[in-house]
């Protein structure tokens, strides 16, 4: 497996990533009977908070082991690409978030 450098191409996978993570949660709250700005609420609740942790934003330790994520995308069958820094999703939850409002509203 060879380790790719490739700043923008990893922005464009986190994007796409963000998107589909934010389209699950929203269908699975609409499953569970949510509507209306309670479900645009909750799924960017949710989205964010699970993007902070793939971010490594979030303190995260379980019985004193600290846990430190560090988000790459297989981009080919034998290509892991970075940012060469934490990933940033959620810095693309809000955007991602509002295009789907306005696509579900035109």
């Amino acid at each position: 497996m060879q380790l790719n450098f490739d700043p923008a191409l990893f922005e464009e996978q986190q994007v796409l990533f963000v998107r589909e993570l934010a389209q699950s949660i929203r269908v699975k709250l609409q499953e569970a009977g949510l509507a209306g700005q309670q479900l645009e609420e909750t799924t960017a609740s949710i989205v964010f908070s699970v993007a902070s942790a793939i971010d490594d934003t979030s303190a995260i330790e379980v019985d004193g082991t600290e846990v430190h994520p560090y988000l790459t995308f297989r981009t080919a069958d034998d290509t892991l690409t970075h940012c060469g820094e934490n990933a940033y999703t959620h810095e693309f939850v809000y955007e991602v978030l509002q295009k789907m409002h306005e696509q579900g509203s035109a």
